[in-house]
């Protein structure tokens, strides 16, 4: 009887709720009945919040699902549900919290509550010890100022949510403040809130005293964003000449050993080139959003220096105002004699000390506090007592920090680090030669006469920049070579052809390419002019014409032949050592310091521990003899086995295992040879 009472429809939630959603304007008695059931327990709830009212959940959700259909009669239901939640949310029952929180949400997908009053409430809830209900309240939010955003920018409701997140993020609650920012952090990620605005919020996490929150802060401003451009580097390499283009050049020409290594010399400058012109993604642009980052370094600092939080969350804070420091070009002198302290080979995070010392130096950093950071390094690393990979990395440090600033290195410093290209130890000797291999690109006249290389156009034009000078020039350089191939062009009227074409049989071949061989003449010719004259050229042909992507094709070429081709007048040979290039980004890895070229090598221990870990269980591969009946006694042969020796050394069988004399081996010969003549017979 009980069963038929449940299937009418007043009291089956349900079925109601199905037959309404089909025909409203049929059950509105239905509903109202429902709807007043409602109004009651409300009434019983207030005056006993703490009690658990599974009947009051139900009908909150059975109106959450029928409210768009009876919008006159519900009005008031959100604001009701609302204020419930506000005085009751501490004391009220887990999952009747949960269900008036769920029946919100469902309010919202549907557009009967405006987005503002939800989600203040929704954050006033995540004050509430309910780590399901804090999971649940973060994903709605996320997911609700998402499609808010869908279809544009609502400034308006955004600009509200930022100010009141702003107060969120100082409240006094720490589990509400570090979602808040979670909620930001996620927002950025997502590309929805990625504005001014909302990185300069976070910058306040990072001054908390909270240290979650503060971890999540800097956390957010050494991470890295998605990458945004996927086709950036084809692009790039199709504006200059290509690999093919060289080869093409070499195969129509004449094939000596001569022209052999200048391809190979060609070669490495064009894929030091293409380093150069890869355009670079900002995964950090959140550092680049800060407003005011001399004054958010200024304190970052000074709460580094007073700070007692664990020494990796130290290490945190002094990466991200070396980043501030590098990235900005800031000037923070208290910062590097702070770091210089930590500057010891038997230092925790060492490497990472290291970065940042060489992640802060810049151009604008006067020269005499670089040249005691580098000093340090030097001291303490670049000694003889000191193992072979802690010179390695401090030759690699002061690399890093002198291509950053080459006027913070004295000359009498880098020849003496030059002298280490002939260590015993092989990764000492490549971070010389490293070394040695960046001053020939930025100042070849500060290293001894033998360690300058084979000197090119590209190194004789080269010029040493003072503390404070700027290189902005009013003319493209190489710009020169556009006017003598264009006088060339009209003397023998020669026409520039594909570097491949297609034969009779319709396959494609390689072709002589004359513009490219144009070009490397006219870089010929231009040779024999003085440098005023070149420039002179060059500023003519910069404000005489735009130039067009072939005219940019060209001066590249011929700025490539500058470092393939010799300066006049010197032809001393040197040992060629790796292009590394001097372009270097606005961030740095620990793989610039820690770059090693040859593995170190093992200790006891480590090898020990890997040949343990090699070898397989030797019981897999015994002969296991398995008893019918494993109960079973064990025969006499089994247990002398485990008996002790001098217990069985007077028993026959154990004798007979000893050493056989020599009538019982005549014996045993005999026997045999018996046995074997019966066996012929």
């Amino acid at each position: 009887m009980s069963g038929r009472q449940s299937n009418k429809l007043p009291n089956n939630l349900p079925q109601l709720q199905n037959l309404i959603k089909r025909d409203p304007q049929s059950y509105v008695d239905e509903f109202l009945q429902q709807y007043r059931h409602y109004q009651s327990n409300v009434q019983i709830f207030k005056l006993q919040p703490d009690k658990p009212n599974k009947e009051l959940a139900e009908l909150v959700m059975f109106l959450a699902q029928v409210g768009h259909c009876y919008q006159q009669y519900l009005s008031t239901f959100p604001q009701e549900l609302t204020e419930l939640l506000l005085s009751h949310h501490t004391v009220v029952e887990a999952d009747v919290r949960m269900t008036f929180c769920k029946a919100l949400i469902l309010l919202r997908n549907k557009d009967l509550i405006q987005p503002t009053g939800l989600l203040e409430l929704f954050f006033e809830l995540l004050r509430c010890h309910d780590k399901l209900l804090r999971k649940t309240l973060y994903t709605h939010i996320v997911a609700d100022i998402k499609n808010i955003n869908a279809k544009h920018k609502n400034n308006k409701v955004n600009s509200s949510l930022q100010n009141f997140m702003y107060t969120m993020l100082r409240d006094r609650n720490p589990i509400a403040a570090k979602i808040s920012l979670d909620v930001m952090v996620e927002l950025y990620k997502r590309n929805i809130w990625n504005d001014a605005k909302t990185v300069n919020v976070i910058t306040t996490a990072c001054f908390s005293n909270v240290t979650k929150i503060l971890v999540a802060g800097l956390k957010f401003f050494l991470g890295t964003d998605e990458e945004e451009k996927q086709g950036s580097d084809s692009e790039s390499e199709a504006e200059g000449p290509t690999a093919r283009d060289l080869m093409v050049r070499f195969n129509t020409g004449k094939k000596t050993s001569k022209n052999k290594k200048k391809l190979e010399k060609a070669m490495k400058v064009l894929k030091k080139h293409k380093k150069k012109t890869k355009a670079e993604v900002f995964n950090f642009s959140a550092i680049h959003l800060i407003h005011d980052p001399q004054d958010f370094s200024e304190k970052l600092l000074k709460q580094l220096e007073s700070s007692k939080e664990r020494f990796e969350v130290k290490i945190m804070m002094m990466e991200l105002i070396s980043r501030l420091v590098g990235i900005h070009q800031l000037f923070l002198f208290n910062y590097y004699p702070f770091i210089q302290r930590f500057l010891q080979p038997h230092q925790r995070e060492v490497t990472k000390i290291l970065l940042c010392a060489a992640q802060s130096s810049h151009q604008l950093v006067p020269p005499e506090i670089i040249e005691s950071v580098i000093r340090t390094i030097a001291d303490n690393f670049v000694t003889d007592r000191n193992s072979g990979e802690a010179m390695t990395v401090g030759i690699n440090a002061i690399k890093e920090v002198a291509a950053r600033c080459p006027l913070g290195i004295t000359e009498d410093l880098l020849r003496d680090l030059a002298q280490y290209k002939t260590h015993k130890d092989k990764n000492v000797m490549m971070s010389s030669r490293s070394l040695i291999q960046l001053f020939r690109n930025l100042n070849p006249q500060m290293l001894h006469k033998k360690d300058r290389g084979r000197p090119t156009e590209a190194s004789s034009e080269a010029k040493m920049k003072h503390y404070g000078e700027l290189g902005a020039k009013d003319y493209i350089p190489g710009a020169e070579v556009l006017e003598v191939v264009a006088e060339g062009d009209k003397d023998d009227g020669w026409e520039s052809a594909s570097v491949s074409d297609e034969d009779e049989d319709g396959e494609w071949v390689d072709v002589y390419h004359s513009s490219d061989e144009d070009t490397t003449e006219a870089a010929e010719k231009l040779k024999r002019l003085p440098a005023e004259e070149r420039q002179a050229k060059a500023a003519v042909v910069s404000g005489s014409r735009l130039l067009t992507q072939d005219d940019f094709r060209k001066i590249k070429l011929a700025q490539m032949a500058k470092e393939v081709n010799a300066a006049p007048g010197r032809k001393r040979k040197a040992a060629d050592c790796d292009d590394e290039g001097n372009s270097r980004g606005e961030l740095l890895t620990l793989r610039d310091i820690e770059k090693l070229h040859k593995k170190p090598k093992a200790d006891k221990e480590t090898r020990l521990a890997t040949a343990l870990a090699g070898r397989s269980d030797r019981k897999e591969f015994v002969r296991k003899k398995n008893k019918l009946n494993p109960h079973a006694s064990t025969s006499n042969k089994e247990k002398r086995r485990s008996k002790n020796f001098m217990m069985m050394r007077h028993s026959q069988n154990v004798r007979t295992k000893g050493k056989r004399s020599f009538r019982e081996k005549q014996i045993a010969l005999r026997d045999a040879l018996l046995k074997k003549k019966k066996q012929y017979k």
